[in-house]
């Protein structure tokens, strides 16, 4: 009889320790993302404004003023690309921003503008391609991206339709203060020079 107790607590002092493991991994995994851990200098940069893709994937979305053109691009397939801001952020970032507008008839998928680096390619239908050349200093930038591969950078751009738009936004790292205009570049596009703010 006493094996039969001594079983029984075992049992119940196991599903006490599941309970309280799981509670903590439920803890832990929420605590990350609440938007109020952006003092303490991790040296990632910041994003603002949450927006939703297509994918389905939560993507954060830097807020742009979009009756501010600083440059366009039009390319193949009457697809236009307008920027609207190129901001140095205090972390040593550029954020570009801008906006993607189908003047064709047909779908839009921009496959083409994502990074063809196999071990950072992970971002479908993004971006993740784009650069900033300074041409003076002979340097180019590419997307940032995270420790997963991730750019950071909007992703989720497939399924364009005929006269939609859709915002995005791309961040580089900074070129020096004294560099004030670069050539902002994407696949299949022609380059636009644009000037740097902040």
């Amino acid at each position: 009889m006493s094996i039969r107790h001594t079983t029984k607590a075992r049992r119940g002092a196991a599903a006490a320790a599941l309970a309280a493991a799981l509670a903590l991994a439920v803890a832990g995994c929420g605590s990350g993302d609440d938007g109020g851990g952006g003092g303490k200098g991790d040296g990632s940069p910041q994003k603002s404004t949450e927006a939703k893709t297509d994918d389905g994937q939560g993507e954060t979305e830097p807020a742009a003023d979009s009756k501010k053109v600083i440059g366009e691009m039009k390319g193949p397939k009457n697809i236009v690309v307008t920027l609207h801001s190129a901001e140095r952020d205090s972390g040593g970032f550029v954020t570009v921003s801008g906006t993607v507008t189908n003047r064709g008839s047909l779908l839009f998928n921009p496959v083409d503008w994502r990074s063809s680096e196999v071990e950072l390619a992970k971002s479908r239908s993004s971006v993740s391609g784009a650069t900033l050349v300074d041409a003076k200093g002979k340097k180019r930038y590419l997307v940032l991206r995270d420790t997963d591969g991730q750019c950071l950078c909007t992703t989720g751009l497939s399924g364009i339709k005929q006269n939609e738009s859709r915002p995005f936004f791309a961040q580089f790292p900074a070129p020096p203060k004294s560099v004030t205009e670069v050539d902002f570049q994407l696949p299949t596009m022609p380059s636009v020079s644009i000037k740097l703010s902040g």
